[in-house]
C-alpha cells in the first residue's frame, strides 16, 4: 500500500469501516450493512474504486468477489496522521503530541499508554541496534 493514500469520500469511508469490521466481505454483505439503501452494483463500484485507490484487495470465490482490507485500520490511520503532521507541523510528531496534551485531547491513562509504547519502542530499537 502506498504511503500517500488518496482521500476518501463519505460513502467510501463508510464502506471501508464495514470492510475492516467484517472482512472477508462481499458487496452484498456490505450493501446490507450500509446506513443507506444502495444498489449492489453501486456498492461494487465503490469497492472497485477502493481497490484502485489501494485500500482493498479481493479474491474470487466462484463468481463472487470477496473483499479484504489491504492494510489494517490502524496502519491506514497512522498514514493519514502522518500526512496531517507533514502538512501542519512540518513533519514534527512531537509538535502534534504536545498540542494534543496542551488541548487535553489525551487523558492521564492515554498518556501513560503512550509513554509505555515509547519505552517499548526504545527497547526494541536498542535491541535491534545491538546496544542492549
Amino acid at each position: 500500500m502506498d504511503d500517500s493514500l488518496p482521500e476518501l469520500g463519505d460513502l467510501e469511508r463508510e464502506v471501508m469501516q464495514l470492510v475492516w469490521a467484517n472482512a472477508p466481505v462481499t458487496a452484498e454483505a456490505v450493501r446490507e450493512r450500509l446506513s443507506r439503501r444502495l444498489k449492489e452494483s453501486t456498492v461494487r463500484t465503490v469497492l472497485r474504486r477502493l481497490e484502485d485507490k489501494g485500500y482493498t484487495t479481493h479474491t474470487v470465490d466462484g463468481r463472487t468477489y470477496v473483499y479484504h482490507a489491504a492494510e489494517p485500520r490502524g496502519r491506514v490511520a497512522a498514514k493519514a496522521v502522518q500526512r496531517i503532521v507533514d502538512w501542519f507541523c512540518n513533519g514534527s510528531v512531537e509538535e502534534v503530541l504536545v498540542g494534543m496534551v496542551d488541548t487535553a485531547m489525551l487523558d492521564q491513562r492515554q498518556l501513560r499508554q503512550l509513554a509505555d509504547q515509547v519505552a517499548k519502542a526504545k527497547e526494541r530499537a536498542a535491541t535491534k541496534g545491538g546496544k542492549k
